[in-house]
């Protein structure tokens, strides 16, 4: 009897601890101001929101934490989305403006230029090591033949290999098979250039006296039918002059890289002589 005593006892001590606490829980006034008998109790129900208060707080924060986190991913999301459209316009504009550039002085060329030209567009290239040409979106419904010569306002790039109806392919001058009728432009010396590498001419049937050096300028000599005389072809940066025989081998760049074109001019008439500066 005296374990149940001693048992009921403890329940109701603990009852009364739990329903002091619970009235202090709902009164509104601080530990401070509460009846004696309550103090004890409102501290510990102030001890009890304060906790509440801490954790409902942090798991509020929490929770705002990680939409927050959801909300800056996807406006990263739409930020760069944005930005990629945005350099995609800035591309396109950027290429309609150098095109636009290009044309310009392409139509300047024409206009200025006593050659009766064709402009064409570069449509494909051949990708073959040892044949260098390039096709054009003109052909023999606009009045395209074979051997027709093929100039941009800088230089000449080769001449019409094979003609279709709506295209025609490029012999380019870099071409092994390509051959130009030549001078030195200084000298007047007179050679073929014929193509050697992807970037580099030779200037062949020198005799050995012919006056070259580097930094000559090479153009066309006009007998060749294709182009008239005095276009720039290219310019030498190495001689070697046989020891013992009567010729030399003369190194010339191509004014033009024929693979960075995209426009172009096929010469209609080419017996015309080229401008000079003065005249244009």
């Amino acid at each position: 009897m005296s374990f149940f005593a001693l048992d009921m006892k403890k329940l109701i001590i603990g009852l009364l601890i739990v329903t002091f606490t619970i009235i202090a829980l709902n009164t509104e006034f601080s530990p401070s101001r509460a009846p004696f008998f309550l103090k004890p109790f409102a501290y510990l129900a102030q001890s009890i929101q304060n906790a509440y208060a801490h954790l409902s707080s942090g798991v509020e924060g929490t929770f705002k934490l990680y939409f927050d986190l959801i909300d800056i991913k996807k406006q990263n999301r739409q930020l760069l989305k944005e930005n990629a459209s945005l350099k995609a316009q800035l591309g396109a504009l950027t290429e309609l403006q150098l095109e636009n550039q290009r044309l310009n002085r392409l139509l300047q060329f024409q206009q200025r230029s006593s050659m009766q030209l064709l402009a064409a567009k570069v449509i494909g290239r051949d990708l073959i090591p040892d044949h260098q040409s390039i096709t054009i979106n003109r052909g023999s419904k606009d009045g395209i033949k074979v051997n027709m010569g093929v100039i941009t306002e800088g230089g000449i790039v080769g001449y019409i290999l094979r003609v279709n109806n709506k295209t025609a392919t490029v012999l380019l001058l870099t071409d092994r098979y390509s051959a130009i009728d030549a001078i030195v432009q200084r000298s007047r010396a007179r050679g073929i250039v014929r193509g050697f590498t992807s970037d580099t001419c030779l200037l062949d049937f020198l005799q050995r006296s012919d006056d070259v050096v580097n930094g000559d300028l090479i153009v066309s000599s006009g007998f060749d039918q294709a182009f008239p005389k005095g276009f720039p072809i290219g310019t030498v940066f190495k001689v070697k002059k046989s020891r013992y025989g009567a010729s030399q081998e003369v190194y010339l760049h191509p004014i033009i890289n024929p693979f960075t074109l995209e426009e172009v001019f096929i010469i209609l008439n080419p017996q015309q002589k080229v401008a000079k500066k003065d005249e244009r």
